[in-house]
C-alpha cells in the first residue's frame, strides 16, 4: 500500500498506540517543553512529554503550508510577488513584481523558511478569497488528519491569537507530509539555487544525524526553538518533534540515537498476501484467496510481538467483484488491537453463465410458432 494511502489509516489509530508508549531508563534527557518521538509508519509514540499541550510552534507551521499549496496548485504555476507579500521575519528575499514559479517559491519556504514567500503562496492558492482562504483549507487539512490541538492563523507561524499546535499533532503532520514525494524531495535538499539565490536549508541534521531525511525549523519569541525532523534506518522510520527548546539539535540526534537501538520495524501485514481461501457457492471457481489490501508495520522493542488474527467467512456466493472486502485482518500487540486491514478478492468470480435449453435455443433460432 502506498505511504500517503496508509498514512490516513495510522492517523486514526494514534490515541490507541500512544498509550502503548514504552518507558524506558535508558530514555533520553530531553530539555524541550513538549516532545515526541514517533513511528512514523504505525503512528505509535515511543516517548513523548506533554505531547498534547497546545504551544505556538513557530515557523513548522509551513509544513502544512507546503502540503496544502501541493494540494492547490501545480509546481509550474508561475506567481507575482505583491508588495504585501513581503513580511517581516526570515525571508527568501522576494522583489515586488518578480515572478516566479510554485517550485521555487516552496524552496524558498523550507529552505530559508520564508515568510516571503508564505504570504505568496497563501495569497495565490487562495484565489479569491486570498491567504484568508487558504487558512482555511489549511485548518481543514489540518482536522481531516486528526490534529485535534491545531489551529493556524496564518501561512508563517510568526505570532498570533489563535495559532497554536502540540507535539503529537506536528507528529502525525509530519509522518503524513513525508509520504508526498515532492514535500520529501523539497525538505530534504541541502541548497538550491533560484535565478541569483542560493538558498541553504536551515536544518543542521541533513548529513549531520545518520538517516535524516528532512525536517522544518522555527522560531518566534512566543515559540522559542521549535524542531520537526524525520530520519530513517534499515526500514525504521521515525518523526521527532520539540517545541520550546534550546538544544534541539542535541535532544533530536538524542531522541534518534535512543529509537534506532531500542527499536526495529516489524511488518505483521504485507499487501497482497493471501490470509485466507474461501469456498465460493454457484461460482465459476470453487474457491478464491483473500489478500490484503493494506500493508501494516510498527516499532518494535525487544520481547514484543505482533498478533495477526484473520476475520473471514467460510463460505461466499457468487458473484464477487475484484476488490471487493470480504474480510478483515487484525494487528494486536499485547491483547490491543493496533490495526484492521481489510481483506479482499483479487479477482473477480462471475457466477456461472446459464447454457440455454434445447426449446430456448429453438425458439431462438425459429421463433415461437402460433
Amino acid at each position: 500500500m502506498p505511504r500517503t494511502a496508509r498514512r490516513f489509516f495510522c492517523l486514526a489509530l494514534a490515541a490507541v498506540l500512544s498509550a502503548l508508549c514504552v518507558p524506558c531508563d535508558a530514555a533520553p534527557s530531553v530539555s524541550a517543553a513538549a516532545y515526541v518521538l514517533m513511528d512514523a509508519d504505525s503512528g505509535r509514540v515511543l516517548l513523548s512529554r506533554r505531547e498534547s499541550d497546545e504551544l505556538s510552534i513557530a515557523s513548522t507551521t509551513k509544513i502544512m503550508t507546503a502540503l496544502t499549496a501541493l494540494r492547490m496548485s501545480r509546481l509550474t504555476d508561475a506567481v507575482t510577488v505583491k508588495r504585501e507579500h513581503l513580511k517581516e521575519g526570515s525571508s527568501m528575499y522576494l522583489e515586488e513584481g518578480e515572478t516566479l514559479t510554485m517550485e521555487e517559491l516552496l524552496y524558498g519556504l523550507m529552505l530559508p523558511s520564508g515568510n516571503d514567500a508564505a504570504e505568496c503562496i497563501a495569497d495565490y492558492c487562495g484565489g479569491d478569497g486570498g491567504t484568508a482562504a487558504f487558512v482555511r483549507r489549511m485548518n481543514e487539512n489540518a482536522a481531516a488528519l486528526g490534529m485535534t490541538h491545531t489551529a493556524f492563523a496564518n501561512p508563517s507561524g510568526l505570532d498570533a491569537e489563535g495559532h497554536h499546535s502540540c507535539a503529537l499533532d506536528m507528529a502525525r503532520l509530519m509522518a503524513y507530509a513525508m509520504d508526498d514525494p515532492t514535500f520529501a524531495q523539497i525538505v530534504s535538499a541541502r541548497t538550491v539555487k533560484v535565478g541569483v539565490r542560493t538558498m541553504k536549508n536551515h536544518n543542521k541534521l541533513l548529513g549531520a544525524v545518520e538517516g535524516c531525511i528532512g525536517g522544518k525549523t522555527g522560531y518566534t519569541g512566543a515559540a522559542g526553538r521549535t524542531l520537526v525532523t524525520c530520519a530513517e534506518r534499515d526500514g525504521l522510520r521515525l518523526v521527532a518533534v520539540t517545541l520550546h527548546d534550546g538544544s534541539d539539535w542535541d535532544d533530536h540526534r538524542a531522541l534518534y540515537d535512543y529509537g534506532f537501538s531500542h527499536y526495529r520495524a516489524e511488518t505483521a501485514v504485507r499487501r497482497g498476501e493471501t490470509y485466507a481461501v474461501c469456498a465460493v457457492q454457484g461460482g465459476s471457481a470453487g474457491a478464491v484467496p483473500l489478500t490484503a489490501t493494506e500493508s501494516f508495520t510498527c516499532a518494535l522493542t525487544e520481547g514484543e510481538a505482533l498478533t495477526v488474527q484473520v476475520d473471514a467467512p467460510e463460505t461466499l456466493n457468487a458473484p464477487l467483484s475484484a476488490g471487493q472486502r470480504l474480510g478483515t485482518l487484525r494487528v494486536l500487540l499485547d491483547g490491543a488491537e493496533l490495526a484492521s486491514v481489510p481483506l479482499a478478492a483479487p479477482y473477480a468470480v462471475p457466477a456461472p453463465v446459464k447454457q440455454p435449453t434445447i426449446s430456448e435455443r429453438l425458439r431462438t433460432m425459429f421463433g415461437t410458432r402460433r
